[in-house]
């Protein structure tokens, strides 16, 4: 027996709340959006047929409300609750809460959510099914003396993991035994404090280690199948960044097996619905796989198998909820050719990933042949601090796996959020790497390599294009325009040209950039440097600048006085500075200033203008996506304080200035010499 939905409202927010929508417009359901007062103008509120406010941006009073989210569905008729991914798709007590209001929960069981949500029971459940796990260590209550009683038979390096929780929070590597009993510590104590639950168990770490899952899919009358795996191995600090269907690294023999592991690990808890088994298998022995986790959700990187098999996980969700079975064997799955997705998150790569933010200013998603984008973003989102930092998801599918690599780096070129720092650049540059295109990944690749990515070069042609931005605005004011020649930005003069200087940074890069003529037929150079020949036009938010002949188009914003270019070559961001004053450039000589490296709140301020401060002293912490940041003092000084705990700031935001101790108030001579008048 099924029972239809007619309305099912989608409890998350971003690109995952506007793919669900779309699938239930496809199928005819009516779709209901919640959101918090951050997010009233987002993408995902406009989508939905029907939207709801739930609370304030603090996600503890909004989306991970099980209250409030219940209400928005009883308010609005909705017969069933999508929950995306995070928040409280793994929630137990919101499964259960769903299923005592009578509202179907699309997603399995609480009784599976428990099961697997606990690293230990998942553990344990399988391997009472045969599902093959990496040796070690795992049972309620285990004690430090007991977890380093076992190590040494489960054979160095092991791995500390704790049995709640996710993203890598306390885990700790262990390769010497005189290094455990420290490492067990620092684990409890993250694990407490990130999941409210420190228990730990131990594992071998399995050398050279490659993130593979498996997509399952279970109806309720017990049909199980597997759609494949997906490569997850390139990871920073165990979050994934690029994935792909299906891995380069599984031969078809591996990839049956593998599959029908995923299947016994869903039966084992007897799942209903779209699910993931995580795998960790040796990049040494790719026909050795061991279990690691099951998601009881739909995973970030699902398009990618959607990609490759042509089914709609969303829709089979809804499907199955409704109690309709499967209509597919396994035999009659098949992977067509190969797809891989990147995410794009608002952080600065060439900044420590920092998490970044703004306003979207302008945006360019690909498209074309073999590309599909998963976004939340349009023209005028604000990019907070109060959510994760992930904005969308770009998948390529080609023939083969070379086809999609070519296709999704085409398709991050022509992908631009002008107004916010992403780490698009950061993607290209991965994807460009010789062991990522020839598939020889493990889980450490990606942070092998960071050391080696560096911003975008910013040449002399980034700050003529912005120069000739600037200059072109001169043109199109009427009150610059008209026949007399000292009224237009040509440069012309009396006895000789005068060039228009534009004082312009990038990075760490300040020059003068002169600019003279029309817009036909233009001479910029930097200063004190050759002339170089410039036409230049502006149509909407498309710069197309010729420079010595050569024709370039950038994809344009400006944002007081700050411009935006994207080109083929990355985004750059070119900021127009006033020219100090005299007295301006002496003002403050000799200071430190400190900036926010990041979007966000000032969380608390450690001194106060006047005091004195000694270099590394704590002066600032900003928080932003739940991370913090301490600003210290980089001299000895005085410190001026130029925000308070509770402002929001943006990034580069100045914080402080730490004025250096003169010379009468740090030399003890000039202090002995006093005291002795």
């Amino acid at each position: 027996m099924t029972t239809q939905f007619d309305t099912v409202l989608v409890a998350n927010r971003g690109e995952i709340a506007v793919r669900v929508i779309r699938t239930l417009r496809s199928m005819g359901i009516r779709s209901v959006a919640v959101y918090s007062e951050a997010d009233a103008g987002a993408r995902h509120v406009r989508e939905a047929d029907t939207a709801v406010l739930i609370g304030p941006a603090a996600a503890r009073e909004s989306y991970l409300d099980i209250d409030r989210v219940l209400d928005a569905a009883k308010r609005t008729g909705a017969q069933a609750i999508h929950p995306g991914y995070g928040f409280l798709s793994e929630n137990t007590a919101f499964a259960a809460a769903c299923a005592a209001a009578g509202i179907a929960f699309l997603g399995p069981s609480a009784r599976a959510i428990e099961v697997m949500g606990d690293k230990i029971t998942a553990k344990n459940a399988v391997a009472a099914f045969d599902v093959p796990v990496v040796p070690g260590i795992a049972k309620p209550g285990l004690s430090d003396a007991d977890l380093i009683a076992a190590a040494d038979d489960i054979g160095y390096p092991v791995l500390v993991k704790p049995s709640a929780g996710g993203g890598g929070k306390g885990m700790r590597l262990v390769e010497d035994a005189a290094d455990l009993p420290g490492a067990l510590v620092s684990a409890r104590r993250e694990a407490a404090s990130a999941f409210g639950d420190d228990t730990l168990f131990l594992e071998r770490f399995v050398l050279r280690p490659r993130h593979i899952e498996v997509q399952i899919l279970a109806d309720g009358h017990g049909n199980v199948v597997h759609l494949g795996e997906r490569e997850c191995s390139l990871q920073r600090r165990h979050q994934k960044v690029i994935e792909e269907a299906p891995s380069p690294l599984l031969d078809p023999a591996t990839r049956a097996r593998i599959g029908a592991a995923a299947c016994a690990t869903a039966r084992s808890v007897d799942y209903t619905g779209a699910g993931t088994v995580e795998f960790i298998v040796s990049a040494d022995r790719p026909d050795e796989f061991f279990f690691m986790e099951m998601n009881t959700r739909l995973q970030v990187e699902h398009p990618v198998t959607e990609t490759v098999t042509g089914l709609d996980l969303v829709e089979w969700q809804v499907r199955i909820a409704t109690g309709e079975p499967l209509g597919f064997a396994q035999d009659d799955i098949t992977l067509t050719g190969h797809a891989i997705e990147a995410r794009v998150y608002a952080e600065d790569a060439a900044r420590g990933f920092l998490p970044t933010g703004g306003t979207v200013l302008g945006l360019a998603e690909p498209d074309g042949p073999g590309v599909r984008v998963d976004s939340g973003l349009h023209d005028g989102t604000v990019v907070g601090s109060d959510y994760d930092p992930m904005l969308a998801k770009v998948i390529a599918h080609g023939d083969d796996r070379a086809e999609a690599l070519r296709r999704l780096d085409r398709a991050l070129a022509d992908t631009a959020v002008l107004g916010v720092v992403t780490n698009v650049d950061f993607l290209r540059f991965l994807l460009a790497d010789e062991d990522v295109r020839a598939g020889r990944l493990d889980t450490g690749l990606l942070d092998r390599r960071v050391s080696e990515f560096h911003a975008p070069d910013t040449g002399d042609e980034i700050l003529f294009a912005a120069a000739a931005y600037h200059w072109l605005t001169l043109w199109s004011n009427g009150t610059r325009t008209g026949a007399d020649p000292w009224d237009a930005p040509t440069g012309w003069r009396v006895g000789g040209a005068h060039p228009l200087s534009l004082r312009l940074r990038t990075g760490e890069r300040t020059e003068h950039v002169l600019i003279s003529g029309s817009p036909e037929d233009a001479a910029v150079r930097i200063e004190d440097r050759e002339n170089h020949t410039l036409a230049a036009r502006l149509d909407g938010d498309a710069l197309t600048v010729v420079l010595d002949g050569c024709s370039t188009t950038y994809r344009l914003a400006e944002d007081d006085g700050t411009v935006w270019l994207a080109g083929d070559g990355g985004t750059w961001i070119v900021s127009q500075l006033r020219e100090a004053s005299v007295r301006g450039a002496d003002a403050h000589a000799g200071e430190a200033e400190l900036t926010s490296p990041m979007p966000g709140t000032v969380i608390a301020v450690a001194v106060s203008s006047g005091d004195a401060v000694t270099a590394g002293t704590a002066v600032v912490v900003v928080e932003a996506m739940k991370m913090e940041h301490t600003l210290t003092a980089p001299i000895d000084g005085t410190v001026e304080v130029l925000v308070a705990a509770g402002d929001q700031v943006k990034v580069d935001q100045p914080l402080a200035r730490v004025s250096p101790a003169s010379e009468s108030e740090s030399s003890p001579e000039l202090d002995t010499k006093d005291a002795a008048s």
